[in-house]
């Protein structure tokens, strides 16, 4: 399988939507809680071990981080959610950030939900879910750190996310993923591909309709 993703570089940081790059070509966004895993599953997917830097202190990421894939493709790194130890106004101020860019940013044709697979499906993650689906927005859902369970549990944890996901987003998909395995890469390639029209197969406009 080609891999657009291994020349991917850093673009830019931006503190909030309003100083992002020109909303122009496509974008997918990688969205998820703190700690669930956005920085490692971009390192996995270009194959680089500091495309995205990994803190191990969760909620230090406050900017959205802009990748250039290809032409005027990019991943987009959204600040993580829900982190525990963070004040309330800061919550918010995450919150309403991410919000504001899921639902103006044109650009955007997908997000990627990101969900630690012993953790899926709480209460922000829903709320992300519920965004997207009023936004009209595509959403794939990698179930994380998939090598920490067993076949058996990881396969019970993915069907049970695959019958809720019908009353948060119908349209949403959902996959098993660990960026320690590299399991569940290729999958996201071919999702990513065909959002970011790397297949031939796909309409020639390749951002939102506002």
């Amino acid at each position: 399988m080609t891999n657009h993703y291994q020349q991917t570089h850093f673009l830019l940081g931006a503190p909030d939507a309003r100083r992002a790059p020109p909303d122009t070509g496509a974008e997918v966004a990688f969205a998820g809680r703190s700690n669930a895993g956005k920085s490692s599953a971009l390192n996995t997917l270009a194959g680089r071990r500091t495309l995205a830097r990994i803190s191990k202190a969760p909620g230090r990421t406050r900017e959205i981080n802009f990748f250039q894939v290809a032409g005027d493709r990019r991943l987009v790194d959204l600040p993580g959610y829900g982190y525990a130890r963070v004040s309330r106004s800061v919550k918010e101020q995450w919150q309403a950030g991410i919000a504001r860019y899921l639902e103006t940013r044109h650009s955007l044709c997908g997000v990627v939900l990101l969900m630690d697979v012993r953790h899926p499906l709480m209460d922000s993650d829903r709320q992300v879910l519920g965004w997207c689906h009023l936004a009209g927005l595509p959403a794939h859902v990698l179930l994380t750190k998939s090598d920490k369970l067993k076949r058996g549990p990881a396969g019970n944890t993915l069907r049970t996310v695959r019958g809720q996901l019908g009353s948060l987003h119908p349209q949403a998909t959902v996959q098993l993923f660990s960026s320690h395995t590299r399991a569940g890469r290729d999958e996201l390639i071919t999702v990513l591909d065909r959002w970011l029209k790397f297949t031939r197969d796909e309409p020639d406009d390749v951002s939102r309709e506002s």
